[in-house]
């Protein structure tokens, strides 16, 4: 039976354009695999804990050994890499702050990288390959080619070598200038940001059409 993984990690509500495109697509993958089951986490919501001088490398210590803070964040990770591991799909909402990616997904990331669940503890080789990980970005400005700020989105160039270790593999859909609706002195980008959001949504439709079609 398929089965996503959907995580929001705005802390925007309803007013989140990362959360308009994970809810877009999750409907789509629900509409292509109507007999399919979702696992939903909140991120923006329910931030999980980051890792610290008194959690870090809990995979090395011997269960025996741990203090119960760590044995706690083993078990999170536990719980964490589990999620993936039972997921076909993983659907990510990745906004930019700051120029870079939430906390929370930071979080999310250090606790996937765990020798013996999400990586071989011999070999190194990655355990979460064969899953489709689309990641839906936004971000406020932008930061395309040609653009004075280009490469300014430390976001999405971090994602794909943060995950890299558990062989997840992000494909990103991005709508940028997701703030010239609400700034005034970006209000002449507005055309520029229904454009791109138009062609975000467009994307996300036809992320499952074959399967449906099937």
């Amino acid at each position: 039976m398929p089965h996503l993984l959907h995580i929001d990690s705005s802390v925007q509500g309803d007013r989140s354009v990362s959360r308009r495109l994970t809810a877009r697509a999750a409907a789509a993958w629900k509409a292509a695999h109507p007999d399919g089951t979702v696992t939903y986490r909140d991120l923006g919501k329910d931030p999980i804990p980051h890792i610290h001088s008194g959690t870090v490398g809990v995979a090395m210590i011997p269960a025996e050994d741990r203090t119960p803070e760590q044995a706690a964040t083993y078990a999170l990770s536990e719980t964490l890499i589990g999620e993936v591991k039972e997921a076909d799909t993983v659907l990510l909402g990745l906004p930019v702050y700051n120029f870079g990616a939430p906390s929370s997904v930071k979080a999310w990331v250090d606790h996937l990288i765990v020798p013996g669940l999400s990586v071989d503890a011999e070999t190194r080789d990655p355990l979460l390959t064969g899953r489709d990980f689309v990641v839906l970005a936004s971000r406020g400005g932008g930061y395309a080619p040609g653009t004075p700020r280009e490469g300014w989105d430390h976001a999405e160039q971090w994602l794909p070598h943060g995950v890299v270790m558990t062989g997840l593999v992000p494909r990103f859909i991005t709508a940028e200038l997701t703030l010239a609706p609400v700034t005034p002195a970006m209000s002449e980008l507005i055309p520029l940001a229904e454009k791109s959001l138009a062609a975000a949504e467009e994307a996300v439709d036809a992320l499952w059409q074959p399967a449906r079609a099937a």
